[in-house]
């Protein structure tokens, strides 16, 4: 299929994942985003205050802020410490806003495949035996593609950026990254139905290149959620088991179109 008939499914195939997982009783699912968020935000914030206590017992060691006996030195050395726990909780917030979907991706990723799989017995009306090993590779593989694809993704963060600097092209580079984070994000939401397929990486990652508007349609409502400001990570979570569910259903039909060998 050309890059706009895979870009229509990708897209027609997220809206249907949501009727499909109000017919199939597969709500349940949206449990484990509220899970994550709850522990990545208790981990964080605790890892952040630990980290705060840290700097703030090193500079009293080494300036020792805690003993200043100058007019205003309680006000001086709250300034630093409030200062301080700012600066590391924005940082954990920009960095979690920017790996925030691959943190979904690797952590979810049981889920991920187990939903997968079960999407794809309902399309196809067979109830196969639950496959252990099959369930293992599944999660493994995802993982290490997740991991994979954040390279790369690094990889085009870095040209983009240097790019960005030279007139009127780098206005375009930030919209061309976003495209880029699509078609990754998508592209892991459907390896999943590629490694039941048979499909090794290479590939999937052909057959991927060779459908480029699949993997950014279904990838592009995720990757929009991730742009909200403060909650779209949050919320990110949530919108990744549409995700999965759609990937399975544009996947499936893709194929049963496509008797290509990759």
């Amino acid at each position: 299929m050309n890059y706009s008939q895979g870009f229509q499914l990708g897209l027609r195939s997220y809206t249907e994942a949501f009727r499909f997982i109000r017919q199939n009783k597969l709500g349940w699912f949206f449990i484990f985003p509220l899970l994550l968020n709850v522990v990545l935000f208790a981990v964080g914030f605790y890892s952040v205050g630990s980290l705060g206590s840290v700097l703030i017992n090193y500079l009293n060691q080494w300036m020792g802020i805690e003993s200043w006996d100058f007019l205003g030195a309680s006000f001086l050395a709250g300034t630093i410490k409030w200062f301080i726990w700012i600066v590391l909780r924005l940082l954990f917030f920009v960095i979690y806003a920017y790996l925030g979907g691959y943190i979904i991706l690797i952590a979810l990723s049981p889920v991920f495949a187990f939903l997968s799989e079960r999407t794809e017995k309902i399309l196809s009306g067979s109830e196969v035996p639950f496959n252990t090993n099959q369930f293992l590779k599944d999660i493994w593989r995802g993982i290490v593609l997740a991991l994979r694809n954040l390279a790369v993704e690094m990889l085009f963060t870095l040209l983009l950026f240097i790019i960005s600097f030279i007139p009127v092209v780098g206005w375009f580079s930030a919209i061309v990254l976003f495209f880029i984070s699509a078609y990754f994000y998508g592209f892991s939401f459907m390896d999943y139905t590629f490694e039941r397929r048979k499909f090794n990486v290479q590939s999937s990652v052909r057959y991927m290149r060779s459908n480029k508007g699949l993997a950014i349609g279904n990838g592009l409502i995720f990757a929009l959620v991730l742009l909200i400001p403060f909650i779209g990570v949050t919320l990110a979570g949530f919108f990744s088991i549409v995700s999965v569910v759609g990937a399975t259903i544009a996947v499936n039909k893709a194929l049963d179109n496509d008797q290509s060998v990759f």
